[in-house]
């Protein structure tokens, strides 16, 4: 065989030898640390996906909690529109007219009036200040005025106040004014307090006036948290139901961190102003500490988080506080009896 053949023969005798176990080991290390780099890197980034969707859920649930609890102390206090029997706003008159006496020493009438429609008057309580619009008289002065009626409970035809000036049959008559204790003073008895916060008025402005208590029960540690309770009552119930599941605004309630002064935040705090004897809220502040549901994978432990509202003001009361200390007291509406009857429940 020429020589030339013979090495064509054994040059391909090489070429199909394949890899040598060195070169096999060599290419398998490579494979690994490329494998593990990738697989460290999807591990980390489940762990970052993780930890992020844990904390996106915690924000969601605590800010949902506290954008309602904004919205309801600012409305708190509202007065309500009268309603009919389809719920609905309605137009007042009053069908009586109002002579004052000639021979009259004070000057007023005390007597008993009749409101349309009967349907409306359900809606008012006894001791609401009523406006009642009676045009100018003869020389051209306002007669309209605010009387506080009185009457049942539920309220009925006729009702009566006391009158200072002459009224025309079929004037009309409106609500105005706001609540004093659209936050239930902390000075009240069973009133709000750091762990209860109380509040009534028409809170969604749908001429509803509803009864809120807000209870926050910090738990002692992450194993045990606690929750936020939400418990809504007509403002004319007669009991306020106790708090259950249905109820929990946020189930991962923790206890706020400390102070300058070593004691812990409270849920609720409150700035509370006194005019003429009574005491209005004018501003709420709100702390609320929460966890993470799930264990974070990193730190093997739950996240947390403080969300604080500061001085959220009950616009309606403030107003009600600005209303008294001008001594307009006959636009600062009382607390309904059958809402009297509900705040010292505690739920």
């Amino acid at each position: 065989m020429p020589l030339l053949q013979q090495r064509e023969k054994k040059n391909m005798r090489r070429s199909n030898a394949g890899f040598t176990l060195i070169e096999t080991m060599i290419a398998m290390a490579v494979l690994l640390a490329v494998g593990a780099v990738v697989m460290y890197g999807t591990v980390r980034m489940i762990k970052t996906n993780t930890t992020i969707s844990n904390r996106t859920e915690m924000h969601t649930s605590v800010r949902s909690a506290t954008e309602l609890l904004q919205q309801e102390i600012g409305q708190a206090g509202r007065i309500a529109p009268p309603l009919n029997a389809a719920g609905q706003p309605e137009t007042m008159t009053m069908l009586t007219a109002v002579a004052i006496p000639p021979a009259s020493t004070t000057g007023t009438i005390t007597l008993p009036v009749i409101i349309s429609p009967d349907t409306a008057v359900p809606s008012l309580f006894n001791g609401e200040w009523i406006t009642v619009d009676g045009g100018v008289d003869v020389s051209n002065a306002p007669l309209q005025e605010s009387v506080q009626i009185t009457c049942g409970n539920p309220c009925a035809n006729p009702v009566t106040a006391t009158f200072t000036k002459n009224h025309n049959a079929n004037v009309p008559v409106s609500i105005q004014g706001s609540f004093a204790w659209g936050i239930i003073p902390p000075s009240a008895p069973n009133g709000s307090d750091a762990t209860h916060l109380k509040l009534f008025g028409d809170v969604n402005g749908d001429g509803h006036i509803v009864y809120i208590v807000y209870t926050c029960q910090q738990g002692p540690d992450e194993n045990n948290p606690g929750v936020l309770y939400r418990n809504q009552s007509k403002w004319d119930d007669l009991v306020v139901l106790k708090n259950d599941n249905t109820m929990i605004l946020l189930n991962n309630v923790l206890v706020n961190p400390p102070d300058q002064n070593g004691a812990n935040f409270p849920c609720f705090l409150y700035q509370t102003k006194t005019v003429l004897g009574t005491d209005f809220v004018t501003n709420v502040e709100v702390t609320l500490t929460v966890q993470t549901e799930l264990i974070d994978p990193d730190s093997k432990n739950h996240q947390k988080e403080t969300k604080a509202l500061l001085n959220v003001s009950p616009r309606n009361v403030f107003n009600a506080w600005e209303l008294n200390s001008g001594n307009e007291t006959n636009r600062v509406q009382p607390i309904p009896p059958t809402v009297a009857a509900l705040f010292p429940q505690q739920p």
